[in-house]
């Protein structure tokens, strides 16, 4: 027993990559659920417009941050900020005093939107600072998704989970799984240039990923009410250009792994930050700026901001730029990263198997033309 122990502490000393896993999941997960993970939003961004704007914002309770104020607006702009997810809550004063304060919600920001409903209470009664005896008509309107149901925004998330698991896992399990039966050897010998290996490997997944997302969607409209009132064209962009970030990371994990194993403890590492620190279940407005930065670097927080834009909002491509812009960068990146490695790894083992063969002909010609020079004998 003491000799089997000591034989799988050196084991595991070798395996640096399951011993990393070992150790920093766990402080992963602490971090993320213990410090970023809340689900009380204290700042929710709030724009406030009408001709009692800037009285009107002395009112509201310390939760609804004021981002913006515009006299000049009305009911029709702080509706289009909602959509084009420039705050979360809008306040619509009235033109003349004492009448009914509008209150707009995005509903899209579930737990956002829950803690802004809470706070207004405090409208009717007054603010703290407020004149005595103040009182405030307020009617909360909540948009997109009136009953504040979670699968209207969970189902858009679950597209771009469907994305990251086909892309990352699938593709990098797949790759590897050429190396490991060592037919990856037998196509860098074939007249086959690395682009044409490379994109015959990825297309299956791109297609299979595409099929599947679709699936999802038409089945969270059918099942679940989900709505869709963007464009169809925009959410397809938003998807193609995730869809390639996510089958270049699984390609460049394919090229550092050497068995499967090697490539599905890279892919989960990948992975969990990803569905933790997105904005999928924990709303980035609870998380502090040391650990919010982080969820900025991944792509599914970007895909997020415009499956839920188009899906849930109807938001406009022109308010979906920013993350478009994003994902674009990260899949340009990406996948020309993984490109590279990938025919890196090929033209090598394409060269030595080459180089193996020439040198058995040369060898066994060689040895062929020896016994023939020396004649009879």
């Amino acid at each position: 027993m003491r000799a089997i122990a000591v034989k799988e502490v050196r084991e595991l000393r070798r395996d640096r990559r399951t011993l990393a896993m070992l150790f920093l999941l766990p402080i992963l997960f602490l971090v993320v659920f213990g410090y970023a993970a809340s689900f009380d939003v204290r700042h929710v961004p709030t724009i406030v417009v009408g001709p009692e704007a800037a009285p009107a914002e002395g009112l509201l309770p310390a939760t609804l941050k004021v981002v913006r104020t515009d006299a000049s607006g009305g009911r029709a702009a702080a509706e289009d900020a909602l959509r084009r997810g420039q705050a979360t809550v809008a306040v619509v004063t009235p033109s003349s005093a004492g009448g009914t304060v509008e209150v707009l919600v995005d509903g899209t920001e579930l737990f956002a939107a829950q803690a802004a409903v809470r706070s207004l209470a405090e409208l009717k009664a007054g603010a703290a600072g407020a004149p005595a005896g103040a009182q405030v008509n307020a009617q909360v309107h909540v948009l997109f998704n009136p009953g504040l149901r979670t699968a209207v925004i969970m189902i858009p998330g679950l597209c771009g989970i469907i994305l990251v698991f086909i892309g990352t896992i699938a593709t990098a399990l797949g790759v590897v799984r050429e190396r490991q039966t060592g037919t990856m050897e037998q196509l860098a010998v074939m007249p086959f240039r690395p682009r044409d290996v490379f994109l015959g490997k990825t297309g299956p997944y791109l297609v299979i990923a595409a099929a599947d997302m679709a699936i999802v969607v038409a089945a969270g409209m059918l099942l679940f009410d989900v709505p869709f009132r963007g464009s169809v064209a925009t959410f397809a962009l938003g998807s193609v250009l995730f869809l390639f970030v996510t089958v270049g990371t699984g390609v460049l994990i394919s090229t550092v792994s050497q068995t499967q194993a090697q490539a599905l403890q890279l892919a989960v590492f990948t992975m969990v930050p990803q569905f933790l620190l997105s904005g999928l279940f924990f709303p980035l407005y609870a998380m502090p700026w040391s650990v919010r930065w982080l969820g900025y670097l991944l792509p599914l927080t970007w895909f997020i901001k415009v499956a839920r834009g188009v899906m849930v909002r109807g938001a406009p491509i022109g308010s979906l730029w920013l993350p478009l812009l994003v994902l674009a960068a990260m899949a340009l990146a990406v996948f020309t990263a993984s490109t590279l490695r990938f025919r890196r790894d090929l033209a090598p083992s394409g060269r030595a198997r080459g180089a193996e063969h020439e040198g058995a002909v040369d060898g066994a010609g060689a040895a062929t033309a020896g016994p023939l020079e020396e004649g009879p004998a």
